[in-house]
């Protein structure tokens, strides 16, 4: 067997069916290239982490949030029961405290020990009141109402002549245009404890020497869903000029009978969730400031868009 063998021609280069070399500003060129292509995947692949980040704590976010709903669920089935049971006695105790004073109308020393049990008597009512609103599911069957128009609602109702209302200004910023899908009644109701609960916290806590001012404001928004993808949504804002939050108390805003107020049930941010949550909504409470400067508490809750 023959092997035909092939004689190395002088001067020939082993790469040479590669291509000739390349001149030294080609190569420049070549290398400005490559820097620019890794730069831009260096930027990519940072957004594409922090979204990445992003989209985690969302949806740690949304899983706190229906753990939390199932908790104020059972919660709410709990105390709905406890509640029927002592609104039968306070009416008879109520009824007996009026009988009272019609009876010592005469005796005004005594009457007086009738007006107590009765005002003590409604201070329970209003109590239970409040579980029965916190336990109850009322059926959700949102129409598209105007922010605007839930904003002024909410705060018509809310406002009163009470000590709390004195000297707050309130300063409202809702675009016109502006439509979200809710409950009437039951979202102006969450607005309305949301509006109550930042004047009670400035007229008992004070507002560190500035004015007693409550913004209310409204924008576009998004939101995770339980598909992964983002939902359009309306935000509404209530920003006070409070003291803030207390560290300690930040993971228990919704829990029921929690209150860092000194009077009140602890009811009013739990029935604020539940309202949100049937909703398909979310509701968010944290401190804000600007710059240095420590500022209150702002409240967001958002509904799913309209229109």
């Amino acid at each position: 067997m023959q092997t035909d063998a092939v004689e190395a021609q002088p001067g020939a280069s082993a790469d040479a069916g590669v291509g000739q070399g390349m001149s030294g500003p080609e190569l420049v060129r070549l290398m400005g290239a490559f820097n620019d292509v890794t730069t831009r995947l260096t930027r990519t692949h940072e957004a594409l982490q922090a979204e990445v980040t992003k989209l985690r704590g969302e949806l740690r976010e949304a899983h706190g949030q229906v753990e939390r709903s199932k908790h104020l669920a059972l919660l709410g089935e709990m105390a709905a029961g406890i509640a029927h049971e002592v609104r039968n006695p306070l009416g008879s105790i109520l009824l007996y405290a009026r009988m009272l004073q019609q009876d010592l109308g005469g005796q005004p020393e005594q009457r007086l020990i009738a007006d107590k049990i009765a005002g003590s008597v409604q201070k329970l009512e209003h109590v239970v009141g409040d579980v029965l609103a916190f336990s109850r599911e009322a059926p959700c069957r949102p129409l598209a109402v105007g922010a605007d128009e839930l904003v002024s609602a909410a705060l018509s109702a809310a406002r009163g002549d009470g000590p709390e209302w004195m000297g707050v200004r309130v300063v409202v910023d809702v675009p016109g245009d502006l439509t979200l899908l809710a409950e009437p009644e039951q979202s102006q109701r969450a607005l309305v404890n949301i509006l109550r609960n930042a004047a009670e916290i400035m007229h008992e806590c004070g507002t560190r020497g500035r004015e007693r001012l409550i913004e209310v404001g409204a924008s576009r928004a998004s939101l995770l869903g339980a598909d992964g993808k983002p939902r359009e949504m309306v935000a509404i804002c209530v920003k006070d000029f409070g003291p803030g939050l207390p560290a300690e108390s930040a993971g228990r805003l919704f829990t029921p009978f929690f209150t860092t107020k000194r009077a009140g049930t602890g009811l009013g941010l739990a029935i604020v969730h539940r309202i949100m949550d049937s909703h398909g909504g979310r509701v968010v409470v944290r401190s804000w400031q600007e710059g240095d400067v420590a500022g209150g508490a702002v409240a967001e809750l958002l509904w799913p868009a309209g229109g």
